[in-house]
C-alpha cells in the first residue's frame, strides 16, 4: 500500500511539476529543497540578459551589407553572444532537477523571438515574395467574394481554398483593410502557437518534464525550411501537428493513456469529432499536407495495438480526402495527371530536384546549400542513433512517424522542394529522439521523482550551438533576396496601381514585392520560369529576349516591366541567369525607343512599353 502511495504521488509531481519527497530522502537534499541553487541563480539570470542583448544587438544593422550569406553577413557579434547565452541558459535549466516549466517555456519562446522576429524587427516591409503573393490572393478573394476569375497559375488555389477563405473571412469581420498588417509577424506567431501542440505530441511519449521541453527546443533550432511565413503549408502544417497529436494521445502506449482511465482504441465523440474537423480544414487548404497525413497515419496504423484507434481516424481522412478531389480540387487534378503519373516513375529524380543545379549559383549559396544537407542529415543519423542507443522509444510511435514522409519523397518531387517537406514533417518525432539521446539515461518515458539530472546534460552544449548554427545558414542564408526595401515595394504598388486592365507585367523572378497585387486583371511574365532558349535570347539581347512576351502590348494594354534590387540578389544566388542580368537590362532599354522609364528610384525602375511605334 506504501508503494502504491509513492507513485501516485511520484505520478502527481511528475504531471504538476511539483517537488515530491520520498521516505528516505537524503537530509541534505531535503534542507536544499527550499533554496535557490546556484544552476536555478544562474538560469534565471541569463535569459533576461540574454534577451537584451538580442535587442539591443538590432538597433545597428546594415542591410543593404547583405551579400551572398544573407542576414548572416550584418548581424553584429553582440546577436551571436546573445543567442549563445540563451543555448547556454537553457542547458543550465535542463540540468536543474527543480526548473519549472515556466523558465523552459520563457527559453523557448525567447529562442522563437530571437529566430523569428529578427527579420520582422528589422526589415520595413514584409518579407519573402511568396508572402506577397498569398496577401494578393486573399485580397483577390474579397474582391469577388470567392472564387477568382483569370487566376492564371495561381488557379490552384481556387481548388484550395481553406486558408484565403478563412484570412478573407477574418478581415471582413474584423474590418482591417489588407492581411499585410499582420502576415509580417507570421513567422514568429506562428512557431509560437506551434509550440502547444507540439508539446502535446512530445507529452503523449513521455512525462519527463525536461525531455518534453528538450525536444522543443531541438525542433526550433533545427527547422530550417522556412515554412512559417503567411501561406497555406504553415496553417496546414499546424493543424497536422494537432492531428497527430491528438492521434498519439489515444494510443495504447501513450503517456496520458497510462494516467488516464481513456481505454484505448475508443474515442471520445467530442475528440473525433474535433480530428474529423481538422482533417478537412487541412484537406481544403493545401494539396500535399493531407497526403503527409494520411501517410503517417497509415505508419501509425501498422502496430496491431494501435488499429482500433487509428483506422477510423485515417479511414475518415481518406474518405474526406477522396471526395475533395473529386469535386472541388478535379480540374487541377484532372490537369496534371500525367505529370503526377510521371513522376512515380522517377523517384530517383524526385529525391534529389531541390538539390540539383547548384553549378552557377553564388559561392556562399553553394556553402549555405551544403550546410542544409549536413544538418538535415545529423537530424536522421542522431534519430537513428537515439533508436538505437534509447530502447523505450522504440515503443512508442516516433520511429514510424520519422519514416512516414518517405513514400511521399519517392512518389512526387514538388517543384522540387519534396525533400524538404519531407524531413519538415518527420522533423517533429526526429525532435525528441534527438532530445532522448543528448539527455543521456536520466530521459525517461516516466522518470523517478526526485531523481536529480546529471551535469552531464551540458556536454550537449556544443551540439546544441552546432544545430543552431546550422539553422542560422539555411534559415538566415537568402535574405538579401527575400528583403524588400519601401523603394521596392512603392514600384510593385505603382504598376498594380496604374496598369489598365490586361496589361502584361513583365519581371525577372518574383523577387517583386506586390507583383500579383492584381493578378487576376494583369497576366504575369517571369523570365526566370521560362525555357533554357527564352532565357538565353534574353541574355544575348535583353531587348529582343522580351519581344515574344510583350508584342501585344499597345496604348490601352500596355507592358511594364519591373526590374528591382532584390531581383539582381536573386538572380545571382541562384545562377538561373547572369548576375548582372537586372543591370543590363536597364541600360538596354533606357537607350531603345518605345520603353519609357516611369518610375525610378535607387532600388527599382519600372518601364512601361506601348508598341512599336510606327
Amino acid at each position: 500500500m506504501g508503494k502504491l502511495q509513492t507513485l501516485t504521488a511520484g505520478r502527481v509531481a511528475s504531471l504538476t511539476g511539483a517537488v515530491t519527497r520520498r521516505p528516505g530522502t537524503a537530509a541534505g537534499e531535503r534542507h536544499s529543497s527550499g533554496r535557490i541553487t546556484a544552476l536555478q541563480w544562474a538560469s534565471r539570470l541569463i535569459l533576461p540578459a540574454a534577451l537584451a542583448l538580442w535587442l539591443l544587438s538590432l538597433r545597428h544593422v546594415d542591410l543593404a551589407g547583405m551579400r551572398d550569406y544573407g542576414l548572416l553577413q550584418v548581424l553584429p557579434v553582440l546577436f551571436w553572444i546573445a543567442l549563445g547565452l540563451l543555448a547556454l541558459g537553457f542547458c543550465l535549466a535542463l540540468a536543474e532537477r527543480r526548473t519549472t516549466g515556466g523558465w523552459f517555456a520563457g527559453y523557448v519562446l525567447g529562442l522563437i523571438a530571437v529566430i523569428h522576429a529578427t527579420p520582422t524587427l528589422l526589415y520595413p516591409t514584409l518579407r519573402y515574395s511568396w508572402a506577397w503573393k498569398h496577401v494578393a490572393v486573399v485580397d483577390a478573394v474579397i474582391r469577388h467574394h470567392g472564387e477568382v476569375p483569370h487566376a492564371d497559375k495561381l488557379a490552384i488555389y481556387n481548388q484550395w481554398p481553406g486558408f484565403f477563405d478563412l484570412n478573407a473571412f477574418f478581415l471582413q469581420a474584423t474590418g482591417l483593410h489588407s492581411a499585410l498588417g499582420y502576415a509580417t509577424w507570421t513567422p514568429p506567431v506562428f512557431n509560437a502557437v506551434l509550440l502547444a501542440p507540439l508539446l502535446l505530441l512530445h507529452r503523449t511519449v513521455t512525462r519527463d518534464r525536461r525531455l518534453i521541453w528538450g525536444a522543443a527546443w531541438v525542433y526550433y533550432s533545427c527547422s530550417w525550411v522556412g515554412q512559417d511565413y503567411f501561406a497555406p503549408q504553415a496553417f496546414a502544417f499546424l493543424l497536422f501537428v494537432t492531428v497527430i497529436a491528438l492521434v498519439m494521445g489515444q494510443l495504447p502506449t501513450s503517456a496520458l493513456y497510462r494516467t488516464s482511465e481513456t481505454r484505448a482504441g475508443r474515442w471520445p465523440v467530442g475528440r473525433f469529432v474535433v480530428v474529423m474537423v481538422l482533417a478537412a480544414v487541412i484537406i481544403s487548404s493545401h494539396p500535399l499536407t493531407p497526403l503527409m497525413l494520411i501517410s503517417a497515419l497509415v505508419a501509425l496504423s501498422l502496430p496491431r495495438r494501435n488499429r482500433r484507434t487509428v483506422l477510423p481516424v485515417l479511414a475518415g481522412t481518406v474518405v474526406l480526402a477522396v471526395i475533395w478531389d473529386a469535386t472541388v480540387a478535379r480540374p487541377y487534378l484532372s490537369q496534371n495527371l500525367g505529370d503526377f503519373l510521371n513522376s512515380l516513375l522517377k523517384p530517383d529524380t524526385n529525391v534529389v530536384s531541390g538539390l540539383a543545379a547548384l553549378g552557377a549559383a553564388a559561392p556562399g549559396q553553394v556553402v549555405v546549400s551544403w550546410i542544409d544537407r549536413g544538418l538535415s542529415a545529423a537530424v536522421f543519423v542522431l534519430a537513428a542513433v537515439a533508436f538505437l542507443a534509447r530502447p523505450w522509444v522504440r515503443r512508442t510511435g516516433l520511429p514510424l512517424l520519422l519514416v512516414a514522409p518517405v513514400p511521399l519523397l519517392a512518389a512526387n518531387a514538388y517543384g522540387g522542394e519534396m525533400i524538404f517537406r519531407a524531413y519538415l514533417f518527420a522533423l517533429p518525432a526526429a525532435s525528441l529522439l534527438i532530445a532522448a539521446l543528448l539527455l543521456g539515461r536520466s530521459a525517461r518515458p516516466a522518470p523517478e521523482p526526485g531523481r536529480r539530472p546529471r551535469l552531464g546534460v551540458l556536454a550537449a552544449y556544443p551540439l546544441m550551438l552546432a544545430l543552431l548554427g546550422g539553422l542560422m545558414f539555411g534559415y538566415y542564408g537568402k535574405e538579401s533576396a527575400n528583403y524588400f526595401t519601401q523603394e521596392e515595394v512603392a514600384a510593385g504598388r505603382f504598376v498594380a496601381a496604374t496598369a489598365p486592365p490586361g496589361s502584361t507585367v513583365v519581371s525577372l523572378t518574383s523577387a517583386v514585392p506586390g507583383l500579383y497585387l492584381r493578378y487576376d486583371e494583369n497576366p504575369q511574365v517571369q523570365m526566370d520560369e521560362q525555357d533554357l532558349q527564352d532565357r538565353r535570347r534574353l541574355v544575348e539581347d535583353p531587348v529582343k529576349g522580351l519581344e515574344g512576351f510583350i508584342q501585344r502590348a499597345d496604348p490601352q494594354q500596355p507592358a511594364y516591366i519591373i526590374l528591382s534590387r532584390a531581383q539582381a540578389a536573386d538572380l545571382y544566388q541562384r545562377g538561373i541567369l547572369p548576375g548582372g542580368t537586372v543591370q543590363r537590362m536597364d541600360a538596354a532599354l533606357a537607350k531603345t525607343p518605345g520603353f519609357v522609364p516611369v518610375y525610378r528610384s535607387k532600388d527599382a525602375v519600372v518601364y512601361r512599353y506601348q508598341g512599336a511605334k510606327s
